[in-house]
């Protein structure tokens, strides 16, 4: 298991674990970044990520990708 910012581009990752504060996880969750869904890394720059999750592409901080455990 690694954080969601280890994942290199374009690999499709099964999300495992979501961490953080209650709240963290109901927003992460709103966007698609649920237990068993499938993530893929779009592009990074500065750990900062494009992310497909659910036919979405979402942009996610360098802080709430390492809250996702893949």
């Amino acid at each position: 298991m690694m954080p969601l910012t280890m994942a290199g581009a374009g690999e499709k990752n099964t999300i495992l674990k979501i961490t953080g504060k209650e709240e963290t996880r109901k927003f992460l969750e709103n966007l698609g970044f649920v237990t068993g869904s499938t993530v893929t890394v779009v592009s990074e720059a500065d750990g900062n990520l494009i992310v497909n999750v659910k036919d979405s592409r979402v942009a996610l901080g360098k802080d709430m990708a390492n809250r996702i455990m893949v």
